[in-house]
């Protein structure tokens, strides 16, 4: 049913007004028909048949692999023109967004400095500027500065610029760089003398953003990107001062679900391989001295064995899913790695934990582990085998390995960070315990983490399972009573964990009085392995149903006012987006989805398509009928249908490799044709960036201003800087 007047001043937050102030309120803020037109696809079926069952897909036609179709362009270009109006009467609040959330940025911030192989490395920002200076320093902190790379300089007149992984040459003297000016993700490796300064010929096109030196600091191994797919799929072998075409193949990816890396051992002894599929992992390795030689299996890959490895001295600690679905670590000469029945454990498995990460040094072993949902830090002893656990006191926290790379250390390095902690370095004692506050985040501007309190609890969804959820708000501007504004977050697959870590940005919404809220719903592994698995695959409408059950249980719960409840993710995410809006869309007043991975069915079926059969352990292979069945059920773009729909900004990247423009381009193009409300629906395209978005410090924000201001201009806020609170 369509919105009348009258209804969309409700949508608008006046509820409780007085008629005469409705009517002032109508006044003042255009109705959406005196608004300009919105952009209207012209309509192509294209007819798509699979077991047996026809779609027909209308804005097919969208689709241009070299995105340089002039309809395409054009059409992309209408949308963004219409956001641009619809939005220009918040242009004033968008800038004052914008300058409150970069005005929280550090202008000179820098690093804690890392000491590896005779040097002090760091990375530190001019204020001002959008990226970073990389520098270093020669055997203490207090000598001389050397600029390694000025990445301001490399990024002038670029409208969008990103620099992959920096890797020295184990002499010291060069610098390997990859570089991406598109925003495809695929990078040209470049090399430096930090002698010099000077660049050398050496240019190494269609890579991966790695590079790593064998010891004889000549030869650099690489990965080579599919054109299409933009998988990275070969390793490649090179030799400083020849030409990339004589670069030879070392290793080859012939199964498509499988990613693959490059790393080096911490020890510098060996040159890494990584393979990783959804259900299965292995390493392939190489003598860093004998960088001719061949690479070998450490262990041979197996069907749904997941395995990481670290070595130290002549062991290695694997860390396995192999009998321990939670993981467990294990112990193995390097001689002997291929043979299981030799793997000693070290840490068993726990069904109440799951061991996440680890680290070792020459005397210790450091683990990140999560237990009901939350991080810990584990330090043991491997001579006495002395264990100590190491606590932190916010709620609700994220906490992870930093950079640690020497053996010898008698610390491990942790990030920390909370939803009211910004990102801080610790580290801690490898025999006591006891941390040491070595740098925290400045959060210039006014910022008081004692202004703000965070929360975890739990929401039982309708299943009976507890979903947890963490929770910030201002302590001034909260009241319990169902009454504040309420921004729901959440990603939901992959086994990636969203935790609760500091968004300086989201300062202005809890500043006007919103709650924000991270669903930890199921596909995550907030709750251990278990907790992806029910959330992936022919169980992946528990993801969105725990999203939709947290939404409403907040509402019980006084958190957030029924009618200004706001929902936002992206990438996977962004399905879960697309997917909340079609089961229930009357629960959101405005919906954020940011590069939504949206058109499910069309892209798992197109094995050209980036990512593609890597996933198919994740949604499923709709050349199966079943997984077809199951994942055309849920499917954003196949399930639009008429009916209303929630106020919706939609975004994405011209180059992205990850999600392919023209997902979201369709949708909204769908959107548009049948839903029955007269609701705000904007599409905005970033025609210089890719998956990532903007790239710089600074000018990313420029989107998120957009975003909140699309959310308070739906509040009716005013923008006013005497009066931030939303009423």
């Amino acid at each position: 049913m369509k919105n009348t007047t009258a209804t969309l001043i409700l949508a608008l937050g006046l509820v409780g007004c007085s008629e005469a102030e409705n009517k002032q309120a109508v006044e003042k803020k255009p109705l959406f028909s005196e608004q300009p037109s919105a952009p209207v696809a012209k309509k192509v079926p294209h007819k798509m048949v699979m077991h047996g069952h026809e779609r027909i897909d209308n804005y097919y036609w969208m689709r241009d692999d070299e995105r340089k179709a002039p309809e395409v362009i054009a059409h992309l270009e209408a949308e963004n023109a219409y956001t641009e109006a619809v939005m220009q009467h918040t242009k004033e609040l968008q800038e004052l967004l914008f300058e409150e959330m970069t005005g929280r940025l550090e202008k000179d911030k820098s690093t804690v400095p890392v000491y590896y192989n005779g040097y002090w490395y760091y990375s530190r920002y001019l204020p001002e500027k959008e990226y970073a200076i990389h520098a270093r320093r020669k055997g203490t902190q207090e000598a001389p500065e050397e600029v390694m790379l000025d990445v301001n300089a490399l990024a002038e007149g670029s409208g969008y610029f990103s620099v992959g992984r920096l890797a020295v040459s184990p002499d010291n003297n060069l610098l390997a760089y990859p570089e991406d000016s598109v925003g495809r993700r695929v990078y040209t490796i470049r090399f430096k003398d930090l002698k010099t300064g000077e660049l050398l010929s050496d240019k190494l096109e269609n890579a991966s953003p790695v590079a790593v030196w064998a010891n004889d600091n000549q030869t650099v191994f690489y990965i080579n990107k599919d054109h299409q797919t933009l998988l990275g799929y070969q390793v490649m072998r090179h030799k400083l001062g020849t030409p990339q075409s004589e670069d030879v193949v070392v290793y080859e990816e012939m199964d498509k679900a499988f990613y693959t890396w490059i790393s080096k051992s911490r020890d510098g002894e060996l040159v890494r391989i990584h393979h990783s599929s959804t259900t299965s992992s292995g390493e392939s390795i190489l003598d860093a001295n004998t960088p001719l030689a061949n690479f070998a299996p450490l262990h041979p890959r197996e069907e749904d064995h997941e395995y990481s490895a670290l070595k130290l001295g002549d062991d290695f600690y694997i860390l396995t899913n192999w009998q321990a679905e939670n993981f467990r670590l294990m112990k193995v000469a390097m001689k002997d790695a291929g043979d299981k029945t030799k793997w000693q454990e070290v840490i068993p498995h726990n069904s109440d934990v799951l061991l996440e990460d680890f680290t070792l040094f020459d005397h210790h072993l450091a683990l990140i582990e999560r237990k009901a949902g939350q991080t810990g830090l584990r330090v043991i002893n491997l001579d006495n085998n002395k264990d100590l656990k190491v606590g932190f006191n916010d709620p609700v926290y994220r906490l992870g390995l930093s950079a640690n790379p020497n053996l010898d250390s008698e610390s491990v390095r942790v990030s920390y960070s909370s939803l009211t902690t910004p990102n801080s370095i610790y580290e801690a004692k490898l025999e006591t315990g006891d941390l040491e506050l070595l740098k925290q985040d400045k959060v210039p501007g006014g910022f008081d983490s004692q202004d703000y309190q965070s929360e975890g609890i739990l929401i039982t969804s309708r299943d009976g399972v507890k979903v947890p959820v963490s929770l910030v708000y201002h302590k001034d501007k909260f009241k319990k009573d169902g009454t504040n504004p309420l921004l729901q977050y959440a990603y939901g697959s992959y086994g990636s964990t969203v935790d609760p870590w500091f968004r300086s940005s989201v300062v202005s919404l809890l500043d006007r009085g919103f709650v924000f809220a991270i669903a930890h719903i199921r596909g995550g592994e907030k709750l251990g392995r278990a907790w992806y698995e029910d959330g992936k695959m022919f169980n992946k409408k528990n993801t969105f149903t725990d999203f939709i059950d947290v939404t409403k249980g907040l509402s019980e719960l006084k958190y957030g006012a029924p009618d200004k409840i706001f929902a936002s993710g992206g990438s996977a995410g962004g399905l879960l987006m697309g997917a909340v809006v079609n089961m229930e869309p009357d629960l959101y007043r405005g919906v954020t989805a940011a590069v939504p991975f949206v058109d499910v069915v069309t892209t798992m079926l197109d094995e050209s398509i980036p990512l593609t059969v890597n996933e198919y352990d994740e949604w499923g292979n709709p050349n199966n009928k079943d997984s077809y069945e199951y994942m055309l059920s849920y499917s954003p773009y196949d399930q639009v249908k008429a009916q209303d729909y929630p106020n919706m900004l939609v975004t994405t990247g011209l180059h992205d490799s990850q999600v392919q423009y023209f997902e979201p381009m369709k949708w909204v193009a769908k959107l548009r044709e049948l839903k029955t409300d007269e609701n705000q629906l904007l599409f905005n395209t970033n025609m210089e960036a890719g998956h990532g978005g903007s790239s710089g410090r600074f000018r990313r924000y420029k989107e998120t201003a957009l975003q909140y201001a699309f959310y308070l201009d739906l509040l009716d806020y005013n923008g006013s800087e005497s009066d931030k609170e939303v009423e």
